[in-house]
């Protein structure tokens, strides 16, 4: 079933009031470009966005049989996000999942479930994320009306193809990006916008789970107010520039690291024309995607110049924590 025809099913059944996206890591930071959206375009329905855990232990009050939970887990076993599902039954919630894995743990307590890929390209990665995202343009169209709804649709349409192609042209300024990084033993990640968790997730999953490389995020416009104090020569830094309303955040930023002859590495959903196939209406809401396909590039590189696999791990999967 697709994410049009989950939410007309749900509001059929009931008024919706409020929407709240529940994850851990990588997957968490997935669901957040939905939770953007909708911040930045609904006037009357809720929206929150917890890791598992918190959820569990601190469930909010507005959960009960006016509110939508949409939860993610790649592999569909992630012990909190599983019990997030149940706690929002519990509460009366309607459940919607985001995995890969059929019949999974995560599918149990939830009414609804959307598989995606993975590992088959740049593009299927994505694509938790994409349905995520047009799950809350459905919520949004259907429970409020949304103007710019067609123009997000377009957006689908093209974002996949448009991000593998990204990927794939970035392969030469990955190389790149890998030697020139591959003995740093810390780096920091920032973004704005739709993009922020896309950082959050480079650095907590990428650097530190997958790299075991020391890492800090942090939204651009926060720079200013505490991080750029240990900007110096050659300091690391990953910087997300987005094309659209925040863009002049991040170059702020990008001009005082500059300034200070700081090591960056800038990946700008405008060097790969995003613009070109996306209305500058809903421009901000594709970011991720491009920036998501074409880093995880960069990664692979620099795993492969520290010859420490992505997969390779000490404690995750292996021990009881």
């Amino acid at each position: 079933m697709n994410p049009k025809e989950i939410v007309k099913k749900i509001v059929a059944k009931q008024e919706v009031k409020n929407v709240i996206f529940v994850g851990c890591g990588a997957s968490k930071a997935d669901l957040y470009p939905a939770k953007y959206f909708l911040e930045q375009n609904a006037q009357v329905l809720r929206v929150s966005h917890y890791t598992a855990n918190e959820f569990n232990f601190a469930t909010p009050a507005s959960v009960d049989e006016n509110t939508v939970v949409i939860s993610a887990s790649l592999g569909g076993t992630t012990p909190e996000t599983v019990e997030a599902n149940a706690v929002a039954k519990d509460k009366g919630a309607t459940v919607i999942s985001l995995t890969r894995s059929v019949d999974s743990p995560l599918t149990k307590d939830a009414d609804y479930v959307i598989y995606h890929g993975f590992a088959e390209s740049y593009a299927a990665k994505l694509e938790k994320t994409g349905y995520c995202l047009e799950l809350a343009v459905e919520l949004l169209n259907q429970v409020e009306g949304y103007t710019n709804y067609n123009k997000m649709l377009d957006g689908f349409a093209a974002i996949y193809e448009l991000a593998q192609s990204s990927a794939e042209a970035a392969r030469k300024d990955a190389k790149s990006f890998a030697e020139r990084f591959k003995d740093d033993q810390q780096i920091y990640v920032m973004s704005s916008g739709a993009t922020l968790e896309v950082a959050y997730s480079t650095s907590i999953c990428l650097m530190m789970e997958m790299q075991w490389l020391h890492s800090g995020t942090f939204h651009s416009g926060e720079f200013f107010h505490g991080p750029f104090e240990i900007v110096d020569k050659d300091v690391p830094f990953i910087l997300f520039m987005n094309e659209g309303k925040t863009r002049s955040i991040d170059a702020r930023a990008l001009t005082f690291l500059e300034r200070f002859n700081a090591k960056v590495q800038v990946v700008d959903a405008l060097d790969f024309g995003l613009s070109s196939h996306i209305a500058a209406e809903v421009l901000d809401y594709f970011n991720p995607f491009i920036v998501t396909a074409v880093f995880r590039v960069y990664a692979e590189a620099l795993a492969a110049a520290r010859e420490h696999p992505l997969t390779k791990r000490r404690y995750m999967w292996k021990l009881t924590y």
